[in-house]
């Protein structure tokens, strides 16, 4: 898989969340070369998996629709 690769305002985005969430969870102050750091870190560690899981996720609901149109195709064709 290629890497996952942010936008420049998801990364900012990102970033700033990191902040707020260690100022506010932890009480520490995350400068943003260390939030950045950790970003790619997370992206680097952990991003496949979400991705991996997100599709996943993804097929298994287009599974269902497609059943759900078969099953409706079906009704029709014992009438």
């Amino acid at each position: 898989m290629s890497e996952i690769k942010l936008s420049k305002q998801q990364q900012e985005s990102a970033i700033t969340k990191l902040q707020t969430y260690f100022q506010q969870e932890l009480d520490r102050e995350l400068g943003q070369f260390e939030a950045e750091f950790l970003l790619e870190f997370i992206m680097k560690e952990l991003g496949s998996s979400i991705y991996n899981q997100a599709l996943y996720d993804a097929q298994s609901l287009l599974t269902g629709k497609i059943e759900d149109v078969f099953a409706e195709i079906e009704q029709f064709d014992s009438l």
